[in-house]
């Protein structure tokens, strides 16, 4: 199934639509399904009697030189068409159709008898020519074996670009004569026809794909044009529950002289939406005469009681468009790829011509381009909605609260047709008040990025965790990508942020480099090295230690923010740096903007052509951990260990005015340096962190983390970390490449 089947048969269908003479017709089918529809294709064009409107004689016309190679054979020059063979029955039928049912099997080896080996499967398509007035020809479309089969939009494709070649080799047989239908100025019926549909694509979603339609048929086509679509509109392969209810989803109507021909409300004020004399929605019953009409797919006119009865069930039995049958008026039903969607009806004011058959065709042509179009737009809408339902459920709903740093964050989607992508951004709490702010971006808009952005996001998490460098986490995100066995990379920025050091260490896989608002307002986009994107494979990533100083801000943010159509992504770097700057001044050099109020006023720099991709932008305040706040010891793993740690807790305690903490802060202390000397085997280290919270942080050489367990009455050990359990307000344990560490907060 092609990507885009609307997209596609608007270009081919234009380009059919230039042709001139039925071998160019021909001609240009044969390259424009060739090989995105199809791997071979080759037509032949009827012989026909005067009077008859179906062939005798099918001759070959455009058949490649290397299709009888690939077939095992050449399809016969020519052949005679039975009157009452399977061939002509298929002919009759108008319809593109793929083997497996007797009859076109049949028609096949009436067509090309046995001199040729066609593929297995579902790989063959016949596609009768069928003008309005007669069949000229048929095509045929074939794959390889080695690729998949038609299914209904190939079909479906096949079917409407076949309908539009016959048109063209039918405007051939009949000359040069004067045509007798309304055409737009200086252009024949198939050029229209390509305008029309080249309009009705550019719509993108179901109102606009509508409004073309409306726009492209009224006044060129028709006077006046209702749409009614399924209310719900089915998605991809739902099975529609209870009736079948078509809802008025736009009218248009030509206005100007001579339009108050046409009946619709006095009272009408919306130039925008001009309702006509129609019932607002219509139930489909089964067996009904509109029922009837949608089942036969082609578009038909008002002519006969069937469809007169059809228009009155689909625009009201009161309504005075009943009043405008016969050729005046053309009923057309809008088939999707698997179900009718809709029905559009087309009038003509009673002194303008009829409609004739060959407009019958245009009708058909409207109606496709519209009905794929709507499907497109229905399943782009339910992809773009659960996508973005993704995508937020994978980021963070609430960010972190480290200390020692303070966090803002912005996400936007593209306002490009709320394009869906691969954004995302985190902040994870490290061992010793550290924190891990991560950026970045997985390449392309599709659910696909949504879901690799979420996978590659759950590996970052467990990787800090494990509290690896830098550098090392972008090096296992690089090695998760290829075993994703994804071809979307991924720029990703990491860096981690110590409110102790005031230090941060970056590492950058191909993402846009930070910026860095000192305090005064002085900025500077950071030099880090650039890196290879994630999924590349084999890249050695680099980290870098630079300073972080108290009160500076740090930018962090994805491409989508300074990159767009009108400015590369330098030029947008510059501009944020300028506008960073400029905002600093707004508060003095004394008072660093707020960090909320900053990133607001960041997003005031993006245009109205700077929204093309997804925005995630994260911003952190470094306000760090005072010296005076930190106390830092190591231990000898030792017996006496435990009491000295009571001591110097106690002291440390004593010099903050904590006393209030200190016999709790002793016993829960005491025990964890217990359990590190009974293992241990190098040095023991203690800190303590005074913020708003008492942090004690105890780290030994061994790996295992230890748990919690209820000790029995004759256990002599056991009961330390239950003692931390019970009475912490939190604790925890991290592992690190060197060991672990134990840690709990008193207090707050």
């Amino acid at each position: 199934m092609l990507p885009d089947p609307q997209r596609f048969l608007a270009v081919a269908g234009r380009r059919i639509a230039r042709a001139e003479g039925a071998e160019q017709a021909v001609s240009e089918l044969s390259r424009v399904t060739v090989p995105d529809l199809a791997d071979g294709m080759f037509v032949y064009l009827g012989d026909r009697p005067p009077g008859r409107s179906e062939p005798e004689l099918l001759r070959l016309d455009g058949a490649p030189p290397e299709l009888g190679g690939a077939m095992g054979g050449t399809p016969p020059p020519s052949r005679p068409v039975a009157p009452d063979g399977a061939l002509a029955a298929l002919l009759r039928c108008g319809r593109a159709r793929g083997r497996g049912p007797d009859n076109v099997d049949d028609a096949l080896g009436e067509l090309l008898g046995t001199a040729v080996r066609l593929p297995q499967g579902n790989r063959v398509l016949l596609a009768p020519l069928r003008a309005p007035d007669a069949v000229v020809g048929v095509a045929v479309f074939l794959r390889r074996p080695d690729r998949e089969d038609f299914v209904d939009d190939d079909i479906a494709l096949a079917d409407a670009l076949s309908a539009q070649t016959a048109l063209a080799v039918r405007e051939d047989d009949l000359g040069s004569g004067p045509p007798a239908t309304p055409k737009a100025p200086d252009e024949d019926r198939l050029r229209y026809v390509g305008a029309a549909t080249r309009r009705i694509a550019r719509g993108f979603d179901t109102d606009e794909i509508v409004l073309g339609l409306c726009r492209a048929a009224v006044p060129t086509y028709s006077d006046a044009a209702l749409v009614y679509l399924r209310d719900p509109l089915p998605v991809g392969d739902e099975r529609p529950t209870g009736p079948a209810v078509l809802r008025l989803r736009r009218t248009d109507r030509m206005k100007g002289p001579g339009a108050e021909g046409l009946v619709w409300p006095a009272e009408t004020v919306d130039d925008e939406q001009d309702d006509l004399d129609a019932s607002d929605w219509s139930e489909v019953v089964p067996g009904g005469a509109l029922a009837e009409v949608l089942r036969g797919v082609r578009p038909v006119f008002a002519d006969t009681p069937p469809s007169r009865a059809a228009l009155g069930e689909l625009v009201g039995p009161d309504s005075a468009l009943n009043d405008w049958v016969g050729s005046h008026a053309i009923l057309a039903p809008l088939r999707g790829r698997r179900r009718v969607t809709g029905a559009v009806v087309f009038l003509r004011r009673p002194e303008r011509p009829a409609f004739e058959p060959a407009d019958l065709l245009v009708a058909a042509q409207l109606a496709t381009h519209t009905a794929l179009g709507v499907d497109k737009a229905v399943l782009y809408s339910r992809e773009a909605f659960i996508a973005d339902r993704l995508q937020r459920a994978m980021l963070p709903h609430s960010l972190p609260r480290p200390t020692g740093v303070r966090l803002a964050v912005r996400y936007l989607p593209a306002a490009e047709t709320a394009r869906v992508g691969g954004d995302w951004y985190d902040a994870i709490p490290l061992p010793g008040s550290r924190v891990a702010l991560v950026v970045g971006d997985v390449m392309g808009h599709s659910m696909t990025s949504a879901a690799v952005m979420g996978q590659l996001r759950t590996t970052a998490l467990t990787l800090a965790g494990l509290d690896l460098p830098p550098q090392e986490v972008l090096h296992h995100l690089d090695e998760q990508a290829q075993r994703l066995g994804t071809d979307r990379m991924a720029t990703c920025l990491y860096i981690v942020y110590d409110p102790v050091s005031h230090r941060m260490t970056v590492a950058n896989a191909g993402h846009p480099p930070p910026i860095l608002l000192y305090p005064g307002g002085k900025t500077e986009v950071l030099a880090v090295p650039p890196g290879a994107p994630i999924g590349v494979g084999g890249i050695d990533f680099e980290a870098v230690e630079l300073d972080a100083p108290t009160g500076a801000t740090l930018l962090l943010y994805t491409d989508g923010l300074v990159e767009s159509r009108l400015r590369d992504v330098w030029t947008g770097i510059e501009q944020l740096r300028e506008k960073l700057a400029a905002t600093a001044q707004l508060t003095g050099p004394d008072r660093p903007p707020p960090l909320e109020a900053l990133c607001d006023e960041v997003l005031d720099m993006l245009g109205p052509g700077d929204r093309d991709d997804d925005i995630a932008l994260l911003a952190a305040r470094f306000d760090g951990i005072a010296p005076s706040d930190v106390a830092y010891w190591t231990l000898e793993p030792e017996v006496g260990a435990p009491g000295r740690a009571r001591r110097l807790t106690r002291q440390a305690l004593a010099g903050w005015g904590l006393e209030d903490l200190g016999d709790t802060a002793e016993l829960l202390v005491s025990e964890i340096v217990t359990n590190a000397v009974r293992h241990a085997s190098r040095p023991i280290s203690l800190r303590l962190l005074r913020t708003d919270v008492l942090r004690c942080e105890v780290g030994d050489d061994v790996p295992q983390l230890p748990r919690v367990r209820q000790a029995k009455a004759t256990d002599e050990h056991g009961r330390g970390l239950y003692l931390v359990h019970r009475l912490a307000r939190r604790w925890g344990t991290t592992r690190l490449g060197t060991g672990k560490i134990v840690w709990f907060e008193l207090g707050g």
